[in-house]
Protein backbone atom coordinates (compact mmCIF):
# COMPACT_ATOMS: atom_id res chain seq x y z
CA UNK A 1 0.00 0.00 0.00
CA UNK A 2 0.82 3.74 -0.64
CA UNK A 3 1.97 5.54 2.43
CA UNK A 4 0.09 8.25 1.53
CA UNK A 5 -3.62 6.35 1.85
CA UNK A 6 -6.93 8.26 2.74
CA UNK A 7 -9.93 7.35 4.05
CA UNK A 8 -11.49 8.61 0.99
CA UNK A 9 -8.57 6.52 -1.28
CA UNK A 10 -9.16 3.23 0.49
CA UNK A 11 -13.02 3.68 -0.20
CA UNK A 12 -12.94 4.94 -3.87
CA UNK A 13 -10.42 1.88 -4.53
CA UNK A 14 -12.15 -0.15 -3.15
CA UNK A 15 -15.28 0.51 -4.88
CA UNK A 16 -13.63 0.55 -7.98
CA UNK A 17 -11.47 -2.79 -8.04
CA UNK A 18 -14.35 -4.78 -6.30
CA UNK A 19 -16.61 -6.43 -8.08
CA UNK A 20 -20.65 -6.14 -6.55
CA UNK A 21 -20.89 -9.50 -5.92
CA UNK A 22 -18.17 -9.72 -3.36
CA UNK A 23 -17.85 -6.05 -2.23
CA UNK A 24 -18.34 -5.34 1.25
CA UNK A 25 -21.52 -2.57 2.39
CA UNK A 26 -19.41 1.16 2.55
CA UNK A 27 -21.16 0.95 6.34
CA UNK A 28 -19.23 -1.87 7.16
CA UNK A 29 -15.76 -0.55 5.40
CA UNK A 30 -16.29 2.17 7.74
CA UNK A 31 -16.64 0.35 10.72
CA UNK A 32 -13.41 -1.33 9.78
CA UNK A 33 -11.77 1.44 9.32
CA UNK A 34 -12.92 3.38 12.44
CA UNK A 35 -12.02 -0.24 14.33
CA UNK A 36 -8.38 0.30 13.14
CA UNK A 37 -7.86 4.18 13.89
CA UNK A 38 -9.77 3.90 17.07
CA UNK A 39 -12.37 6.67 15.95
CA UNK A 40 -16.04 6.18 15.89
CA UNK A 41 -18.08 5.86 12.26
CA UNK A 42 -19.00 9.43 12.38
CA UNK A 43 -15.36 10.59 12.89
CA UNK A 44 -14.55 8.78 8.99
CA UNK A 45 -17.34 10.24 8.04
CA UNK A 46 -16.90 13.46 8.69
CA UNK A 47 -12.40 13.08 8.08
CA UNK A 48 -12.10 11.68 4.79
CA UNK A 49 -9.09 13.40 3.90
CA UNK A 50 -7.85 11.91 7.21
CA UNK A 51 -4.18 9.79 6.42
CA UNK A 52 -3.53 6.46 7.67
CA UNK A 53 0.05 5.57 9.50
CA UNK A 54 1.94 2.82 7.92
CA UNK A 55 0.72 0.73 11.12
CA UNK A 56 -2.96 1.42 10.46
CA UNK A 57 -2.44 0.26 6.69
CA UNK A 58 -0.93 -2.90 7.57
CA UNK A 59 -3.57 -3.25 9.77
CA UNK A 60 -6.01 -2.60 7.06
CA UNK A 61 -4.12 -4.76 4.93
CA UNK A 62 -4.48 -7.96 7.10
CA UNK A 63 -8.19 -7.06 7.79
CA UNK A 64 -8.94 -7.21 3.92
CA UNK A 65 -6.96 -10.22 4.15
CA UNK A 66 -8.75 -12.12 6.59
CA UNK A 67 -12.13 -10.91 4.79
CA UNK A 68 -10.68 -12.36 1.50
CA UNK A 69 -10.24 -15.55 3.50
CA UNK A 70 -14.48 -15.98 3.96
CA UNK A 71 -13.97 -14.80 8.09
CA UNK A 72 -16.62 -12.57 9.02
CA UNK A 73 -16.05 -8.98 9.60
CA UNK A 74 -17.60 -8.77 13.34
CA UNK A 75 -15.15 -11.69 14.14
CA UNK A 76 -12.01 -9.68 12.93
CA UNK A 77 -13.04 -6.62 14.88
CA UNK A 78 -14.44 -8.85 17.62
CA UNK A 79 -17.70 -6.77 18.45
CA UNK A 80 -20.92 -6.03 16.60
CA UNK A 81 -23.76 -3.53 17.49
CA UNK A 82 -26.90 -4.50 17.93
CA UNK A 83 -30.27 -2.73 19.41
CA UNK A 84 -27.71 0.57 19.81
CA UNK A 85 -25.49 -1.49 22.02
CA UNK A 86 -21.46 -2.92 21.17
CA UNK A 87 -21.64 -6.45 21.97
CA UNK A 88 -18.27 -8.93 22.02
CA UNK A 89 -18.47 -11.59 19.93
CA UNK A 90 -16.11 -14.67 18.91
CA UNK A 91 -16.04 -17.47 16.38
CA UNK A 92 -18.11 -19.38 19.33
CA UNK A 93 -21.09 -17.30 19.15
CA UNK A 94 -23.61 -16.28 16.11
CA UNK A 95 -23.46 -12.65 15.17
CA UNK A 96 -26.17 -10.61 16.10
CA UNK A 97 -28.23 -10.13 13.28
CA UNK A 98 -31.30 -6.96 12.93
CA UNK A 99 -34.04 -9.07 12.47
CA UNK A 100 -33.86 -10.31 16.18
CA UNK A 101 -34.04 -6.58 17.39
CA UNK A 102 -37.54 -7.18 16.44
CA UNK A 103 -37.86 -9.66 18.85
CA UNK A 104 -36.06 -7.50 21.81
CA UNK A 105 -38.54 -4.21 20.72
CA UNK A 106 -41.35 -6.29 20.66
CA UNK A 107 -40.39 -8.28 24.63
CA UNK A 108 -40.04 -4.22 25.71
CA UNK A 109 -43.23 -3.63 24.93
CA UNK A 110 -44.94 -6.41 26.06
CA UNK A 111 -42.70 -5.59 29.47
CA UNK A 112 -43.86 -2.00 30.17
CA UNK A 113 -47.56 -3.34 30.43
CA UNK A 114 -46.65 -6.17 32.97
CA UNK A 115 -47.93 -5.33 36.21
CA UNK A 116 -49.02 -2.18 35.78
CA UNK A 117 -46.43 0.42 37.64
CA UNK A 118 -43.13 -1.13 37.11
CA UNK A 119 -41.32 1.01 39.22
CA UNK A 120 -43.43 0.15 42.35
CA UNK A 121 -41.57 -1.97 44.12
CA UNK A 122 -44.76 -3.70 45.57
CA UNK A 123 -45.35 -5.14 42.39
CA UNK A 124 -44.04 -8.76 40.89
CA UNK A 125 -41.20 -8.25 39.27
CA UNK A 126 -40.67 -10.08 35.85
CA UNK A 127 -38.78 -12.88 35.69
CA UNK A 128 -37.45 -13.20 32.11
CA UNK A 129 -35.90 -16.14 30.17
CA UNK A 130 -33.49 -16.19 27.53
CA UNK A 131 -32.51 -19.54 26.40
CA UNK A 132 -30.34 -20.22 24.10
CA UNK A 133 -28.55 -16.59 24.74
CA UNK A 134 -25.13 -16.85 22.82
CA UNK A 135 -23.78 -13.48 22.90
CA UNK A 136 -26.29 -12.67 25.32
CA UNK A 137 -27.48 -9.78 22.86
CA UNK A 138 -31.18 -10.28 23.45
CA UNK A 139 -30.76 -10.45 27.63
CA UNK A 140 -28.14 -7.84 27.46
CA UNK A 141 -30.31 -5.65 25.97
CA UNK A 142 -33.43 -6.05 27.38
CA UNK A 143 -31.74 -5.73 30.80
CA UNK A 144 -30.44 -2.11 29.72
CA UNK A 145 -34.15 -1.22 29.39
CA UNK A 146 -35.90 -3.25 31.81
CA UNK A 147 -34.74 -2.29 34.98
CA UNK A 148 -37.03 -4.01 37.09
CA UNK A 149 -36.51 -7.32 35.44
CA UNK A 150 -34.37 -10.34 36.83
CA UNK A 151 -33.26 -12.30 33.83
CA UNK A 152 -31.98 -16.41 33.57
CA UNK A 153 -29.96 -16.54 30.28
CA UNK A 154 -29.13 -20.70 29.28
CA UNK A 155 -27.13 -21.40 26.50
CA UNK A 156 -25.52 -25.58 25.94
CA UNK A 157 -22.12 -23.39 25.32
CA UNK A 158 -19.67 -22.64 28.06
CA UNK A 159 -17.61 -20.45 25.39
CA UNK A 160 -20.82 -18.87 24.77
CA UNK A 161 -22.22 -18.38 27.87
CA UNK A 162 -18.74 -16.37 29.00
CA UNK A 163 -18.89 -14.65 25.92
CA UNK A 164 -22.62 -13.35 27.51
CA UNK A 165 -21.39 -12.67 31.08
CA UNK A 166 -18.33 -10.36 29.74
CA UNK A 167 -21.25 -8.30 27.78
CA UNK A 168 -23.58 -8.45 30.41
CA UNK A 169 -20.51 -6.78 32.45
CA UNK A 170 -19.39 -4.35 29.76
CA UNK A 171 -23.23 -2.75 30.07
CA UNK A 172 -23.24 -2.95 34.14
CA UNK A 173 -26.17 -5.55 34.25
CA UNK A 174 -24.51 -8.84 35.06
CA UNK A 175 -26.05 -8.56 38.61
CA UNK A 176 -29.45 -9.06 36.93
CA UNK A 177 -28.26 -11.63 35.02
CA UNK A 178 -28.36 -15.69 36.35
CA UNK A 179 -25.94 -17.23 33.53
CA UNK A 180 -26.49 -21.03 33.27
CA UNK A 181 -25.18 -24.50 31.06
CA UNK A 182 -28.23 -25.78 30.24
CA UNK A 183 -29.86 -27.76 27.28
CA UNK A 184 -32.92 -25.67 26.93
CA UNK A 185 -34.76 -25.50 29.49
CA UNK A 186 -33.27 -28.81 31.27
CA UNK A 187 -31.65 -26.99 34.07
CA UNK A 188 -28.69 -28.49 36.29
CA UNK A 189 -29.74 -29.92 39.42
CA UNK A 190 -27.55 -28.43 41.66
CA UNK A 191 -28.42 -25.81 44.86
CA UNK A 192 -26.24 -22.66 42.91
CA UNK A 193 -29.34 -22.63 40.63
CA UNK A 194 -33.26 -21.46 42.25
CA UNK A 195 -35.84 -23.96 41.48
CA UNK A 196 -38.12 -23.42 38.59
CA UNK A 197 -40.77 -23.66 40.89
CA UNK A 198 -39.64 -20.68 42.87
CA UNK A 199 -38.90 -18.24 39.75
CA UNK A 200 -41.97 -18.21 37.24
CA UNK A 201 -41.21 -17.31 34.15
CA UNK A 202 -43.43 -14.30 32.88
CA UNK A 203 -41.03 -13.94 29.41
CA UNK A 204 -39.56 -16.57 27.90
CA UNK A 205 -37.35 -15.77 24.70
CA UNK A 206 -35.46 -17.88 22.06
CA UNK A 207 -33.42 -17.12 19.13
CA UNK A 208 -32.64 -20.62 18.47
CA UNK A 209 -31.29 -22.41 15.49
CA UNK A 210 -33.63 -22.85 13.06
CA UNK A 211 -32.02 -23.19 9.83
CA UNK A 212 -32.30 -27.07 8.36
CA UNK A 213 -29.62 -29.26 8.02
CA UNK A 214 -30.04 -29.58 4.34
CA UNK A 215 -29.59 -25.84 3.77
CA UNK A 216 -26.91 -25.18 5.84
CA UNK A 217 -24.56 -25.88 2.93
CA UNK A 218 -26.31 -23.18 1.06
CA UNK A 219 -25.81 -20.25 3.41
CA UNK A 220 -22.49 -18.17 3.21
CA UNK A 221 -22.12 -18.36 6.54
CA UNK A 222 -22.04 -21.92 6.62
CA UNK A 223 -18.75 -23.08 8.25
CA UNK A 224 -17.46 -19.21 9.21
CA UNK A 225 -20.21 -19.23 11.99
CA UNK A 226 -20.64 -22.07 14.94
CA UNK A 227 -22.92 -25.15 13.18
CA UNK A 228 -24.34 -25.07 16.92
CA UNK A 229 -25.98 -22.26 16.77
CA UNK A 230 -27.44 -22.79 13.48
CA UNK A 231 -28.61 -26.40 12.48
CA UNK A 232 -32.06 -26.68 13.61
CA UNK A 233 -32.86 -30.09 12.36
CA UNK A 234 -34.23 -31.87 9.72
CA UNK A 235 -37.00 -28.92 9.67
CA UNK A 236 -35.59 -26.29 11.42
CA UNK A 237 -37.65 -27.02 14.39
CA UNK A 238 -36.02 -29.39 16.22
CA UNK A 239 -34.78 -27.41 19.30
CA UNK A 240 -38.03 -25.15 19.29
CA UNK A 241 -40.46 -27.95 19.34
CA UNK A 242 -38.64 -29.40 22.48
CA UNK A 243 -38.12 -26.10 23.89
CA UNK A 244 -42.72 -25.50 23.12
CA UNK A 245 -43.13 -29.03 24.77
CA UNK A 246 -40.65 -28.10 27.80
CA UNK A 247 -42.43 -24.42 28.20
CA UNK A 248 -46.14 -24.97 29.04
CA UNK A 249 -45.09 -25.92 32.83
CA UNK A 250 -42.70 -23.25 32.92
CA UNK A 251 -44.55 -20.09 31.54
CA UNK A 252 -47.06 -18.32 34.08
CA UNK A 253 -50.37 -18.04 33.01
CA UNK A 254 -50.46 -14.07 31.96
CA UNK A 255 -46.72 -14.70 30.23
CA UNK A 256 -45.76 -14.32 27.06
CA UNK A 257 -43.43 -15.98 25.21
CA UNK A 258 -41.34 -15.08 21.70
CA UNK A 259 -39.51 -17.56 19.35
CA UNK A 260 -37.16 -16.07 16.42
CA UNK A 261 -38.08 -17.98 13.30
CA UNK A 262 -36.79 -18.93 9.67
CA UNK A 263 -39.21 -17.00 7.41
CA UNK A 264 -40.69 -20.53 6.19
CA UNK A 265 -41.55 -21.85 9.36
CA UNK A 266 -44.22 -19.66 10.02
CA UNK A 267 -47.33 -22.33 9.60
CA UNK A 268 -45.56 -25.31 11.36
CA UNK A 269 -44.19 -23.38 14.09
CA UNK A 270 -47.80 -21.74 14.41
CA UNK A 271 -49.35 -25.25 14.26
CA UNK A 272 -47.03 -26.38 17.19
CA UNK A 273 -47.69 -23.67 19.46
CA UNK A 274 -51.43 -24.10 19.19
CA UNK A 275 -50.34 -27.90 20.07
CA UNK A 276 -48.90 -27.25 23.09
CA UNK A 277 -50.80 -24.36 24.13
CA UNK A 278 -54.20 -24.44 22.77
CA UNK A 279 -55.69 -21.75 25.27
CA UNK A 280 -53.20 -18.88 24.14
CA UNK A 281 -53.21 -16.42 22.24
CA UNK A 282 -50.95 -16.90 19.09
CA UNK A 283 -50.26 -14.62 16.49
CA UNK A 284 -47.20 -14.36 13.55
CA UNK A 285 -45.13 -11.36 13.44
CA UNK A 286 -43.15 -10.27 10.33
CA UNK A 287 -40.00 -8.52 10.35
CA UNK A 288 -39.18 -5.36 7.88
CA UNK A 289 -39.34 -7.73 4.96
CA UNK A 290 -42.50 -9.03 5.50
CA UNK A 291 -41.89 -12.22 6.40
CA UNK A 292 -42.60 -14.55 9.31
CA UNK A 293 -40.02 -13.83 11.82
CA UNK A 294 -41.63 -13.69 15.42
CA UNK A 295 -43.70 -16.85 16.84
CA UNK A 296 -45.55 -14.75 19.90
CA UNK A 297 -47.54 -17.38 22.44
CA UNK A 298 -49.17 -14.91 24.90
CA UNK A 299 -51.07 -17.21 27.61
Amino acid sequence: MLPELSIQRILTEYERNTSRETRLPVTDLQVLLAHILGKPRSWILAHPEAILEPTECACFQEAMAQLDAGIPLPYIIGHWEFFGLDFLVTPDVLIPRPETELLVETAIAWSRNFNGDQMDPRKTRPQVFDVGTGSGCIAVSLAVHLLEAHFIATDISAAALEIARLNAQTHGVVDRIQFVKADLLDFPAVTSYRPLATCPCHLLLANLPYIPTAMLNELEVYGKEPTLALDGGSDGLRLIHRLLEAAPGILASDGLMLLEIEATQGEPASRLARHYFPQAEITMLPDLAGRDRLLSIQT
